[in-house]
């Protein structure tokens, strides 16, 4: 499935989204930051890898964004490559600011960028 360019359109202008994740057959969601750069929908994890969404994503891949009463369908990959990192950096300065900021972009939270493929 592909999202439509609304689609993209929504997430991209969200400042913050839900995030689905499960440990089983419990559902659980955390609100995070989110950005889309050239049409891929990247997130990573402000705890890094202690971040329990993250480890969650990573384990079963099947997440969900939630904004407001509209939901997004996902397949979280991996994306620690140096390009798929730099290009969720530089994604996430152009759209937020601040201290979180800051902890988003720190060495040991890097490796957390995950790519959401829509499903």
């Amino acid at each position: 499935m592909t999202l439509s360019p609304d689609q993209f359109d929504k997430i991209a202008q969200a400042r913050e989204v839900v995030i689905e994740t499960r440990k089983g057959d419990r559902a659980s969601g955390t609100t995070i930051w989110v950005v889309v750069d050239e049409g891929t929908v990247f997130v990573r994890s402000v705890r890094g890898k202690d971040g329990h969404w993250y480890r969650r994503a990573v384990a079963e891949p099947r997440v969900a964004l939630t904004i407001g009463d509209d939901r997004f369908q996902f397949l979280a990959m991996p994306a620690s490559d140096p390009v798929s990192i730099e290009r969720t950096s530089q994604a996430l300065r152009r759209k937020y600011r601040g201290r979180s900021l800051e902890m988003m972009l720190m060495p040991e939270t890097l490796s957390t960028t995950l790519r959401l493929d829509p499903v």
